[in-house]
Order: structure tokens, then C-alpha cells, then sequence
């Protein structure tokens, strides 16, 4: 009954929040860089992305760079997945723990795709060419307890975002804290908030070309360079708060529940909601719900009554997974290996493969 009472009151806190701060507008499509907004980790995927108070290995740089802190032991975990529109997105992560100096990790994130063929009115079937698109970014992450209880991390970024000839690159911060409390079975409450940096604008060679100041004028030239202003776009800043407890915590079983509110700026409010069971430590399986929405997000209306607010989900959102977790073969360091589904509707399903390994 706690535990019930622990989401509810969460749910409710998180309705009146949003009452009071709905916009009909959810700026999609206003933000650069929006690969950073793919979910890390098929641990975490399974889960709907409800994982910013998790800290079990180095894919806590992503949700939470506080989670690190918590680590006793060194971890790497390498995540692959078959993305939208055949393209491709891997990380890689690293964790090393400096004892009472705190844990200092490391990340790579690559959004990439195959050529295409370069294509004209002229030439629709192809001129011979090939483009090529993709996005990076590179972190850096620190994070150390302050308390027995409370720990903080920090996450600086490079980001770069690429396509033919043209590219653009930012620098960003993640802050993050994490809370052990010992209510409702050990409660976590984390916030974090995830790429705050500068914005970002393409630039490249096809950007600039000539042009006749005034073709009226005999003799003028028709070779005057000029760039075209692409303009510039801010990155997805984005605001995420979760609670998570343990149903059930036996010698044998465990059972988690966590529940994440976060607040876009390119988007409206949502939840996800997240669960996993454990057996041994050693046998997972996971499941949960990705993006609830407060608001129609076809029409941008909502019910702004308290408790009558309808939920709403977006294009797909159910996941699930499973994951193993044991020594490997001579040698006390730990491997782990973790696949999620989840659902995106008419976008047809994405696959997620993770393994990680502390030592």
C-alpha cells in the first residue's frame, strides 16, 4: 500500500505541475542535434527510458552522470542499435573509480547511416556521387558522494552534427544529483538536467557562391562570393526528475518501479514508467511505457481539471527486455548482456543490444 501511494502522490504532484505549465505549442522540429535524445542503454530502454535514478553501470553518464558515483567498480559497456530509417546508433562508455577522489568517465555516441546517392532534378536516378550524414559526441563525466546519501556529477560534451559538406559543432553540460532515502524499500529520487551548451550552426563549402551585385550595369562582375546564413538552433535541453523503489527485495528477488517526469524544450511534458524484476542478480527482466503524454499531442489540447487530466501516449512507447549478468570464465570481473524491444508504431520496431563488462 506504501508503494501505491508513493506513485499516486508522484502522479499527482506531476498532473499539477503540468496544469499549470501546458503550452498548445510543442516546438518539435526546433531543436538541433536531437540524436542526444535517443535513450542509452538496452537496460534502460526496456525499461521506457525510466532510469535517472539507476546506477548500475556506465550508461548512467547518459541519464544521470550522479550514478557513477555509486560504482565500486570499474565499467565499461559498449550499447549498438538498428535505429529509424536503416540507420545506425552505437555508444560507448567508461567508468573508472578514483576512490575517495570521486569516478571519472567517458563517452562516445555515433548517429550514423549508408551513403546515398547525390541527386538532382536533372538527374533524379543519380550523378555518380555519394553524401554521407552523421552525428557524434564526446564526454567527459566526473561524480563523487557528498554525503552517504547524496552525490552530484558532471558531464562536459563536444557534439557535432555533419552532412556532405556542411557541419556544425557545440559544447554542453549535464548536471546531475542522486538521493538515497530509506523510505517505501531504499526510495532513489534523481534529477538531472542534460545538454545545456551553445547552439549550433551549419556551415561548408556548399554554403557559399557568387553572385552579380547589380546585373544592370555593363561590365559588372558575376563572381562576387558570398555565404548564405544558414541560421543557428539551440540544443535539446532537456529536464528529467524520477523516483524509484523496490516492491519487492528478498535474498532471491527483487522487484524496482521507477517513474520519470521530464520537461523538454522541444516538446510537451511526459512520463516514462519503468520495471524491473531480478533474479539472483543474474536473470533480468524488464518492461515499460515511453512517453505518456498530458496532452493530446495531435492537437496540443489537455482537461486542465486536477484530477480529471487524460493521459495520452505518443507514436508507440511499450518496451520490454531481458538481461544476464554473471562472472565470466576465469576471472572474478562481471559481464553483462542486455536486449530491449520497443515499439514505435507505424515506425516499426527498434532492437537494442548492450554488453558491459566491470572489472
Amino acid at each position: 500500500m506504501k508503494n501505491k501511494s508513493l506513485l499516486y502522490c508522484l502522479i499527482s504532484l506531476t498532473y499539477a505541475a503540468t496544469s499549470f505549465a501546458q503550452v498548445n505549442v510543442s516546438k518539435t522540429g526546433t531543436t538541433a542535434a536531437t540524436f542526444l535524445e535517443i535513450g542509452i542503454g538496452a537496460n534502460a530502454n526496456a525499461m521506457g527510458d525510466a532510469y535517472v535514478t539507476r546506477a548500475a553501470d556506465a550508461t548512467s553518464i547518459y541519464w544521470n552522470p550522479a550514478g557513477i558515483a555509486h560504482l565500486q567498480n570499474d565499467d565499461i559497456v559498449a550499447v549498438h542499435s538498428l535505429w529509424i530509417a536503416s540507420t545506425n546508433l552505437d555508444w560507448a562508455g567508461l567508468v573508472l573509480t578514483l576512490g575517495d577522489f570521486g569516478n571519472l568517465g567517458f563517452s562516445f555516441t555515433s548517429l550514423s547511416m549508408p551513403d546515398q546517392k547525390v541527386r538532382t532534378v536533372a538527374q533524379p536516378e543519380g550523378t555518380g556521387e555519394y553524401f554521407s550524414a552523421g552525428d557524434i559526441a564526446l564526454g567527459v563525466s566526473y561524480a563523487r558522494d557528498l554525503t552517504d546519501r547524496f552525490s552530484i556529477g558532471f558531464t562536459g560534451k563536444y557534439i557535432q552534427e555533419s552532412i556532405w559538406h556542411e557541419s556544425s559543432s557545440a559544447f554542453a553540460l549535464d548536471i546531475g544529483t542522486l538521493f538515497r532515502t530509506d523510505l517505501f524499500g531504499g526510495m532513489m529520487i534523481g534529477a538531472s538536467i542534460s545538454n545545456f551548451g551553445t547552439p549550433m550552426q551549419l556551415s561548408g563549402i556548399d554554403t557559399r557562391t557568387f553572385a552579380q551585385v547589380d546585373p544592370t550595369v555593363y561590365g559588372s562582375n558575376d563572381q562576387i562570393p558570398y555565404s548564405i546564413d544558414l541560421g543557428s538552433w539551440g540544443l535539446p535541453l532537456l529536464f528529467r526528475i524520477g523516483v524509484s523503489t523496490n516492491a519487492i527485495k528478498t535474498d532471491n528477488y527483487r522487484w524496482t518501479i521507477e517513474l520519470d517526469a521530464l520537461h523538454p524544450n522541444d516538446n510537451y511534458e511526459t512520463l516514462n514508467i519503468g520495471t524491473e524484476f531480478a533474479f539472483n542478480e543474474f536473470f533480468f527482466l524488464r518492461a515499460g511505457f515511453h512517453s505518456i503524454y498530458f496532452v493530446d499531442p495531435n492537437t496540443g489540447t489537455a482537461d486542465k481539471s486536477f484530477f480529471r487530466q487524460p493521459l495520452y501516449t505518443g507514436e508507440g512507447g511499450l518496451s520490454f527486455g531481458i538481461g544476464l549478468n554473471a562472472k565470466m570464465l576465469f576471472s572474478t570481473d562481471n559481464v553483462e548482456f542486455d536486449y530491449a524491444y520497443r515499439d514505435f508504431g507505424i515506425l516499426n520496431g527498434v532492437q537494442f543490444f548492450s554488453v558491459g563488462i566491470q572489472f
